[in-house]
């Protein structure tokens, strides 16, 4: 007990909770889109801004370019700028309509001769990008970038030719899939999660979740001196399964999820931000991943019912 004139002993601040510590990251240092998409998701706003600030990176033949996707720089459209919009579309609950009628427009336009999206086109020669893309003549198609967006359109409901061959170069990569890697298996996932086919994408579902615990795609035991030493290489069940209803959810017990779980909360940096899952290769790039991973990092906890504050 203080002496009585004593000064009060100082108070210890409140901890301030992983949300609003985010929002603080949000406001210094993300893009408009970003930060738009966050007042959305966690601050009770309308879509319409964050529609709007989507818009800006629309290119004239209907796709999307400017850098949405941050390891793409320069004005051009490419296939993974596509799959960033319309997951923004879908988180928005407006993947439909003329916009996206003239985005499958754009997708047929771009297509490879098998029906699918490359990962980069030709077209970004002469612009900056990653060193991780590599920009190559005649492009094949590729399941990173065609399954995401294959997915997305049937979650939304969205029929168009393009779907056709697209589908079945899908289903014909998953099912051929032996040896992938992680981000093969993401893309595979966000194919497998919406395509309407589901007794077909339970079967291809549960035979990619014996590859990736046979293969040990997924670090379940960060502990271990078996884990992959670099973390950003590392992959954990959350990566896989970023919502509770995804197919990939049933390859995890409740424990090795839950343990994923705490790991994903406790990566918050202490900016507010969470670190993106990719090599720095650029300041503003590495700024602008970090955004998108905090809106990814809060949404998978909080559809896993994590408190946020």
């Amino acid at each position: 007990m203080p002496e009585p004139g004593a000064s009060p002993l100082p108070q210890t601040p409140p901890a301030r909770s992983p949300l609003a510590r985010a929002e603080r990251f949000m406001w210094l240092n993300a893009r408009v889109l970003e930060q738009r998409l966050f007042a959305h998701h966690f601050l009770g706003a309308s879509a319409d801004p964050a529609e709007t600030a989507l818009d800006a990176y629309r290119t004239a033949d209907g796709g999307y370019g400017h850098a949405l996707e941050p390891d793409l720089r320069g004005p051009v459209g490419q296939p993974p700028h596509a799959v960033y919009a319309l997951r923004v579309l879908d988180a928005l609950g407006r993947c439909g309509g003329r916009r996206v009628e003239q985005l499958c427009r754009h997708l047929t336009a771009v297509s490879s001769p098998d029906g699918a999206l490359p990962a980069v086109l030709p077209s970004q020669r002469g612009y900056p990008a990653a060193p991780s893309a590599p920009i190559a003549d005649a492009p094949a198609g590729d399941l990173l970038t065609t399954g995401p967006v294959t997915g997305l359109l049937h979650r939304n409901d969205v029929w168009h030719a393009w779907l056709f061959r697209a589908t079945d170069f899908c289903w014909q990569a998953v099912e051929s899939l032996r040896t992938p890697d992680p981000y093969e298996v993401q893309a595979a996932v966000a194919f497998l999660d919406s395509v309407p086919d589901r007794s077909r994408a339970q079967a291809a579902a549960d035979r990619l979740g014996r590859l990736v615990r046979e293969r040990h795609l997924a670090v379940l035991a960060p502990e271990s001196p078996e884990a992959c030493p670099a973390p950003a290489e590392r992959h954990f069940p959350h990566d896989f399964a970023p919502v509770p209803h995804s197919v990939a959810r049933a390859w995890f017990t409740d424990a090795e999820m839950s343990r994923s779980l705490d790991l994903l909360a406790a990566g918050q940096q202490s900016d507010g931000g969470w670190p993106p899952r990719r090599p720095r290769w650029t300041p503003s790039a590495a700024l602008e991943a970090r955004a998108m991973a905090t809106i990814d990092a809060l949404r998978t906890l909080r559809s896993y019912g994590r408190p946020l504050g």
